[in-house]
C-alpha cells in the first residue's frame, strides 16, 4: 500500500471517530434536556458547576438578611423539644420589632393550632405588630392526591404573605435551586404559590408579584427570571453553611445580642439544629450541610440582587461540541505526538479557564464537561488508533519477515528502518540451492512421505541461512532461494553466502543420517548450490493481500543458472566470479570454466568452491562422482 493510500485511509479512520464521538455527545446532551432522563454528562456537568463557585470562591453575603437559628444551643438552653410553644416564638418576634426589624420571616409551620389558644394569640399579635411578616405553606403530592396545606386563616389575617417551601435536590442529591413556584387546584380555579423567597423580595421591595409563570422562566421586578428544565430558580450562593450571619434564637430575647444587629434587616427564623434534620448539601459542600434556611437566604440574596444563574439553550452547548470536535480534528493532525499532547492540554486549559470566566463574571452555565470530553477523546481516540493501526502493521511486516529471516533481525528492521525503505537496488550475494534427484525420489513417494521429508529439511536449511544473516526467500519444492546483504546490510554478504552453503551440505548430511536411521529413505542425499552476487531489485512486491518480500534481476538468474550446472559441472557448490573477487582471501575456490549461460550473450567464469582455506581434506568439498550412493 502506497503511503498516499495509507494516509488517506488513517485520515478517514480519525475523521469517522471524531464524527461518531461527536453524534455520540450531542445525543448525551439532548437525552439531558429531556425529562426524566439524567445522562452521564448531565452528572458530570452538574459537578463542573459546583467546582466553579468553588473557584470563585466566597462572596459577601447580602448586607439585608440575618438569620435567627432553632439551633442546638437554643434546644438545651430552652429544655423543649421542637415545636416550641408558639408564645416563645412570640417573644422572639416582638424582641425583633423592638430592635427594628424590616421584615420577620418564619420557616416555621403554622399549620395547627399550638395546645394552648393564647400561644397562638401572643405569636399573632406579634406578627400584627412586625412591619412586615411572612411564612411558609406547603402543596404535596402523595399517589393522585394534591394537598395544600397554607397556615391557618387567624394567622392568614396577620401575615403580610406567605410562600411554598420546597427546596429541592438534583439527581446527585445537592440542593442547587429553589422550586419556584406551585400550582393548586381549587373549586375557584387554579392557584399558584411562589417560593417565599419571592414572597420575602416581593414585600421588602414594595414591587408586584411575579407574572405570567412559565416553566422556563418568570417576570418579576422587571427581569425575567429564567429557571432550569426542572422548573428550579438556580441558586447563586455566597458560600459554604455559616455565610450569613446567624444568631441562636433562645438568646435573642435575653438581650445577648445588640439591637442595632438586626435594624432594617430581613429576618430568616429557621431551624439549625442536625436533630431537626432541615440541613442540605450545596455546590460550596456536599459533607458540610447547610441549613434550609440559609439556603433560602442565599435564594432571596438572589432575587434581591437580580443577577440570576442562567443555563444556555441547548443549541449553544450542541454548538461548543462541534467546536470542539473541529479543534481535535485540527490537533490530531499534528505529527508530533509531544506537540499534539501539549496542544491538547493548552486548549482544555484554555477553554476551561473561558468557561469559568464566563461564569464569574456574567453567571452563564456553558457546558464544560462535553466540550472537554470531546477534545480529549477526539484526539487520545485517534492517536490511539494510529497507534493501533501502526502496531498492526509491524505485526504484519513482522510476521512477513519472520517467514524470510530471523525474529531478531526481523524486529531489528522495523526498529531501524522505514517499511517503504525496504525497496531499493543493492549488491547481494544470491544463493540457489536443490536437492540433487529428489524430484525422482518424490514420484515414488507417497505425499505424506514426501511432506515429512521435506519439512525437516526446508526447516533445517532456513535455520543455518538465518544463522548467517540471509533472507529465505522462497521454496519451490526442494529448492530453495536465498540471499545475504538485505534487508540487514552486510558488506561481508559474499562470504556469508559461501559459510551458509558450507554448513548447508554438513546439515544435509547430518540429516541423511538420521533418515536413514529411522529407515525413513535408504540413499544419501547430495545438494547443488549456485552462488552470485551483483546487483538486484530486492523489495516488497505483490498484491496488497499477498505480499513478499524477494530480489528480482539478472544476477538472481545467474545464481540459478550456476545451481544447474553444478550436476553436469560434477561439483557441488559453484560461484561466479564476482562472488569469488570477494571471498578468495578467506576461502579455497578454483576456476573451472568459462561458459555462456542461458539468457547471456558473454560467457560466464565458473569457479567451484573448495572450502575454508587450510581446511582439513576431509572437510573439503568433493566432486558429485566421489559421493557413495547419490541418487
Amino acid at each position: 500500500m502506497s503511503e498516499a493510500l495509507k494516509l488517506d485511509t488513517s485520515i478517514r479512520r480519525r475523521g469517522l471517530i471524531i464524527l461518531l464521538l461527536t453524534i455520540l455527545l450531542i445525543v448525551l446532551e439532548i437525552a439531558g434536556i429531556l425529562p426524566g432522563i439524567t445522562s452521564p454528562i448531565e452528572l458530570l456537568e452538574l459537578s463542573a458547576r459546583d467546582m466553579s463557585f468553588r473557584l470563585r470562591g466566597q462572596r459577601a453575603p447580602a448586607e439585608e438578611i440575618v438569620i435567627v437559628a432553632i439551633d442546638d444551643e437554643s434546644l438545651n438552653w430552652v429544655g423543649e423539644q421542637w415545636p416550641w410553644s408558639r408564645d416563645r416564638i412570640a417573644e422572639i418576634v416582638n424582641w425583633l420589632n423592638d430592635a427594628g426589624a424590616a421584615m420577620i420571616a418564619l420557616d416555621i409551620f403554622l399549620f395547627d393550632e399550638d395546645p394552648n389558644p393564647e400561644s397562638d394569640q401572643a405569636l399573632i399579635q406579634a406578627l400584627t405588630n412586625a412591619k412586615m411578616s411572612i411564612s411558609v405553606n406547603q402543596i404535596y403530592r402523595i399517589g393522585s392526591i394534591i394537598t395544600h396545606k397554607p397556615p391557618l386563616p387567624i394567622y392568614q389575617e396577620a401575615l403580610d404573605g406567605f410562600g411554598i417551601t420546597e427546596i429541592d435536590r438534583d439527581d446527585d442529591a445537592i440542593v442547587r435551586g429553589i422550586t419556584s413556584y406551585k400550582t393548586f387546584n381549587t373549586f375557584e380555579g387554579e392557584e399558584t404559590y411562589f417560593h417565599w423567597s419571592f414572597e420575602v423580595v416581593r414585600l421588602y421591595k414594595d414591587i408586584a408579584p411575579p407574572e405570567d409563570p412559565t416553566p422556563q422562566g418568570v417576570l418579576f421586578d422587571g427581569n425575567y427570571i429564567p429557571f432550569n428544565q426542572r422548573r428550579l430558580l438556580l441558586v447563586d450562593y455566597a458560600g459554604p453553611a455559616g455565610t450569613y450571619p446567624t444568631f441562636s434564637a433562645a438568646f435573642i430575647p435575653l438581650g445577648d445580642y445588640p439591637p442595632e444587629l438586626f435594624k432594617d434587616k430581613i429576618v430568616l427564623i429557621g431551624a439549625t439544629s442536625e436533630t431537626l434534620q432541615d440541613l442540605y448539601p450545596t455546590p460550596f459542600s456536599a459533607t458540610q450541610l447547610t441549613p434550609g434556611v440559609e439556603v433560602v437566604a442565599n435564594a432571596i440574596s438572589t432575587l434581591l440582587s437580580g443577577e440570576y444563574l442562567r443555563l444556555p439553550p441547548p443549541w449553544v452547548n450542541i454548538l461548543l461540541i462541534v467546536i470542539a470536535a473541529f479543534t481535535a480534528w485540527e490537533i490530531s493532525r499534528i505529527q508530533r505526538p509531544t506537540t499534539a499532547i501539549l496542544m491538547l492540554a493548552l486548549t482544555m486549559v484554555v477553554y476551561f479557564v473561558i468557561r469559568l470566566l464566563v461564569f464569574t463574571q456574567w453567571r452563564w452555565n456553558i457546558a464544560l464537561i462535553a466540550p472537554e470530553v470531546m477534545l480529549f477523546l477526539g484526539v487520545v481516540t485517534t492517536a490511539l488508533e494510529q497507534a493501533v493501526s501502526h502496531e498492526v502493521e509491524r505485526r504484519r511486516v513482522r510476521s512477513l519477515f519472520s517467514r524470510f529471516i530471523s525474529p531478531e533481525m526481523a524486529g531489528q528492521i522495523l526498529e531501524s528502518q522505514d517499511i517503504e525503505s525496504l525497496n531499493k537496488r543493492a549488491e547481494l550475494s544470491i544463493l540457489f540451492a536443490d536437492i540433487r534427484g529428489f524430484t525422482t525420489l518424490a514420484e515414488r513417494l507417497s505425499p505424506e512421505d514426501l511432506v515429512a521429508l521435506l519439512n525437516p529439511y526446508l526447516n533445517l536449511m532456513s535455520e543455518v541461512i538465518h544463522k548467517y544473516g540471509g533472507t529465505v526467500d522462497k521454496f519451490e519444492g526442494d529448492a530453495i532461494l536465498a540471499f545475504f546483504g538485505e534487508p540487514v546490510p552486510y558488506f561481508d554478504h559474499a562470504r556469508r553466502a559461501v559459510q551458509a552453503a558450507l554448513e548447508m551440505r554438513t546439515a544435509l548430511e547430518n540429516l541423511t543420517h538420521s533418515w536413514k536411521s529411522e529407515n525413513m529413505v535408504a540413499e544419501r542425499f547430495e545438494m547443488g548450490i549456485g552462488i552470485n552476487t551483483g546487483e538486484v531489485f530486492v523489495g516488497l512486491i505483490g498484491a496488497e493481500q499477498r505480499v513478499n518480500y524477494t530480489v528480482i534481476g539478472d544476477n538472481v538468474n545467474l545464481a540459478a543458472r550456476l545451481q544447474d550446472q553444478t550436476k553436469e559441472l560434477d561439483w557441488p557448490i559453484l560461484t561466479s566470479a564476482s562472488t569469488y573477487e570477494q571471498i578468495k582471501d578467506e576461502f579455497d575456490a578454483e576456476f573451472l570454466i568459462s561458459r555462456v549461460m542461458k539468457g547471456k550473450t558473454e560467457a560466464v567464469n565458473i569457479y567451484r568452491l573448495i572450502g575454508y582455506r587450510n581446511t582439513l581434506p576431509s572437510e573439503r568439498v568433493r566432486p558429485y562422482s566421489n559421493s557413495r550412493a547419490m541418487v
